[in-house]
């Protein structure tokens, strides 16, 4: 009897867990789904404390003009925010 009964409560807990992912596929878009996953492949870095910043170029506010980091660097440190603040 227990057992039936956490059977019965598993399967209706899949559904609601089922059902919650499909709202937000059809809320989101399937494109949209399907992109979250495909594009969503973070790791873990390599940099510890102290290791100098990777050298990069940003695109400057202008959209033509490249600004690089190393340039940037000198005796002060250097805090970049990278974000949206809306």
């Amino acid at each position: 009897m227990v057992k039936r009964t956490l059977v019965i409560v598993g399967i209706a807990v899949a559904l609601v867990v089922l059902g919650r992912v499909g709202f937000m596929v059809v809320r989101m878009g399937p494109r949209m789904a399907w992109g979250m996953l495909r594009y969503d492949q973070r790791k873990e870095g390599d940099l510890k404390v102290g290791d100098r910043a990777p050298d990069v170029a940003l695109v400057a506010l202008d959209g033509s003009t490249r600004e690089r980091l190393a340039a940037r660097i000198g005796g002060r440190p250097l805090v970049l925010t990278l974000g949206s603040f809306t």
